[in-house]
């Protein structure tokens, strides 16, 4: 008997909703307090430029017309895959957006279709695309302000979501049974084919805490180096994930 398809994971649109704003208003609390030359240096700019461009993106969408009726819907754990050709843009990261980002997000039915270069989306499905985007590079500021002493803190629900649909997208990629992925305490899969586990304590695991699978997982944070300072814990035959890295560049 073939296994059981699994069920898409839902998400609650009015976290993801809070997340998106609660993550890009961080963002903007601390860009208030950069100085010009800080501005300036390439590291922080270009993290922040990033992460302009993906909430804008959000209005974005939301202005252009609906896709058709017609179209498929792009599945929300192959957007990684089908994403990566679409290379963040540049932006002006001074650019103070927020207000047309919150009404973006408030004001926008969760019924409406968005077009993306990706494929057509669900604006909530849409919405996990952003705080995936918004939390990645997040993570690149808060590196790059870290020697000044400053830190840009990840929302909690915003590092959930995206630690869920990175590894969905990775169970997506590597479908079976073989391995079980655990990323405490948000998301647990099975993946890669081979002899599937049914109980007791799995031959296969790879567990790993949220932080290090976001930069496992967009090539931030190599294998090697995830084990060699233990953020990453392999064991078994097949519990080598490291050729399905990086999911998202």
């Amino acid at each position: 008997m073939p296994p059981a398809k699994k069920r898409a994971r839902r998400y609650d649109s009015a976290k993801l909703r809070r997340a998106v704003l609660t993550q890009y208003g961080t963002v903007r609390t601390a860009v208030a307090g950069l100085t010009p030359e800080q501005l300036a240096d390439p590291t922080v700019r270009e993290p922040l430029a990033r992460l302009h461009h993906a909430a804008g993106n959000i209005v974005t969408v939301t202005e252009a017309p609906e896709p058709a009726p017609g179209d498929d819907l792009l599945a929300l754990e192959r957007w990684p895959y089908a994403a990566r050709a679409d290379a963040a843009e540049g932006g002006d990261p001074l650019q103070d957006a927020y207000e047309a980002v919150a009404e973006a997000v408030t004001g926008t039915p969760d019924t409406r279709r968005v077009a993306t270069e990706a494929g057509p989306m669900r604006f909530p499905d849409y919405l996990v695309t952003r705080i995936v985007a918004l939390t990645v590079h997040t993570d690149d500021l808060d590196k790059a302000l870290a020697p000044a002493g400053i830190t840009v803190p990840l929302d909690r629900e915003a590092l959930a979501t995206t630690t869920r649909l990175l590894a969905d997208a990775l169970a997506t990629a590597a479908p079976g049974g073989s391995v079980e992925l655990r990323i405490p305490p948000y998301a647990v899969v099975q993946c890669v084919e081979g002899p599937r586990h049914t109980r007791g304590t799995p031959p296969n695991v790879v567990e790993t805490d949220p932080l290090s699978w976001l930069r496992l997982a967009t090539g931030r944070l190599t294998w090697p180096d995830a084990l060699h300072s233990a953020k990453l814990s392999a064991s078994g035959d097949r519990a080598d994930l490291s050729a399905m890295l990086p999911i998202l560049p």
